[in-house]
């Protein structure tokens, strides 16, 4: 499985901001799909991941980001709102089926 992440940028605190992972090769709805970021400094957390059974936010996530996924198209996305100086991070489509798989990261930046 590879994994191509699209939608990263600058935007304004409070402002708003879509990702997309595009998975290629064979994916299962049952495997978990989903988001992780790093900020410089610090280690790589959790945002969001999805599967057939459970869809599962971090912390920084709650209440803000939406995640979702297309298995047909085998994509995943996740909708940021609300966002914040400190959710700036390089965003990681990850993927987790029989073996763990990692994008190349998208950069987000909250900033006015």
């Amino acid at each position: 499985v590879q994994l191509q992440a699209s939608g990263g940028g600058l935007v304004q605190p409070g402002g708003s901001l879509s990702l997309t992972c595009a998975a290629s090769g064979r994916i299962f709805s049952s495997d978990v799909f989903g988001w992780y970021r790093q900020a410089p400094g610090s280690q790589r957390e959790l945002v969001a991941t999805m599967s057939d059974r459970r869809t599962t936010y971090g912390d920084p996530a709650k209440g803000r980001f939406t995640i979702s996924r297309d298995n047909a198209k085998k994509l995943v996305y996740l909708q940021m709102t609300s966002l914040k100086p400190e959710d700036t991070a390089v965003y990681y489509c990850y993927y987790a089926g029989t073996y763990n798989y990692w994008g190349q990261g998208t950069l987000v930046t909250v900033s006015s």
